[in-house]
């Protein structure tokens, strides 16, 4: 047997972000330092996971919400836009490269992941090309900076599940999400609109929406019903809206994480913080994506 350490590089850094350390830092310092933060620490967070450029003032209001002296294991859940998968998938890798400095995934709980038998292994190549966990670990490093040898993270990419899968994955991650040590990263941008979006699936419904005043109204009804922490809702409401909120899955299995804490009585509330557009579109040929940061907080 091996004992090479696997690493899967910062694919992303050079394009989606600067590839430079210093340069990195000092800009999520100064996203992060015009934000306030809650007086609670957040159990779990929702950010988006554009360019920099686009979304990185916006993720800040939920990074600002990690308190990195309690915080030990990082639960990173994001969307698979490359490949079609029905279950989730676990790295086949050690460590996570950055920037700023590597991060460990952990390995004893991938472990005990692994023997529920409910997970797949994503490739290495599968793993690199996608960006929706990649874009959070700069944000990760800078919000776990002073506690950087302290914690691990636990990256999982989320397919298109059932909602049945969703209740059960939820079921599964819920002690964890029970544990105060543990934070969930929660994956997602909203509404997709313009031409280059159109799909099979959301084709017959973006003719509906005609303006980035129209997305945000519906981005901010589909916020009022996660912050009502209700899976049930959620999936009523994009089955009649049919938003394109590409982390609808991850959500998805937070919201049963959450609902099956709430049936053993522990107290949560959900919050979003900031909502931002990379552009305001008037017809076809523009094109946005919505942005939208918050924080689950136990009380």
């Amino acid at each position: 047997m091996s004992n090479r350490v696997l690493c899967r590089e910062a694919s992303h850094a050079g394009s989606w972000y600067t590839a430079s350390g210093p340069q990195l830092s000092a800009q999520l310092e100064g996203w992060l330092s015009q934000v306030q933060s809650t007086k609670r620490p957040a159990r779990a967070i929702i950010a988006p996971h554009a360019g920099y450029t686009y979304c990185g003032s916006c993720a800040a209001h939920a990074y600002k919400q990690v308190d990195p002296s309690i915080t030990r294991r990082i639960f990173i859940l994001g969307p698979s836009h490359h490949v079609p998968l029905s279950r989730c998938a676990l790295s086949s890798v050690d460590i996570y490269r950055t920037p700023l400095y590597d991060l460990r995934i952990d390995q004893k709980v991938y472990a005990d992941l692994w023997k529920t038998g409910m997970f797949e292994r994503m490739s290495l190549q599968t793993d690199e090309d996608e960006h929706s966990i990649e874009m959070h670990l700069p944000y990760t490093a800078k919000a776990m900076e002073s506690h950087k040898d302290e914690f691990t993270i636990v990256p999982v990419l989320v397919g298109a599940l059932s909602e049945t899968k969703e209740q059960e994955f939820g079921k599964l991650f819920s002690k964890y999400l029970a544990d105060p040590c543990n934070l969930f990263v929660v994956s997602s941008d909203f509404c997709h609109w313009g031409q280059r979006f159109i799909s099979a699936e959301n084709d017959e419904h973006l003719d509906k929406m005609v303006s980035a005043e129209n997305d945000e109204h519906l981005d901010k009804m589909g916020m009022s019903i996660i912050e009502q922490l209700d899976p049930v809702s959620f999936s009523n409401y994009l089955k009649k809206y049919h938003n394109t909120i590409c982390g609808r899955h991850p959500i998805g299995v937070l919201l049963n994480a959450i609902t099956e804490l709430q049936k053993n009585g522990m107290n949560m509330s959900f919050s979003f913080l900031n909502y931002a557009q990379s552009s305001q579109c008037r017809n076809w040929q523009d094109s946005s994506v919505s942005y939208a940061a918050g924080a689950l907080m136990v009380h």
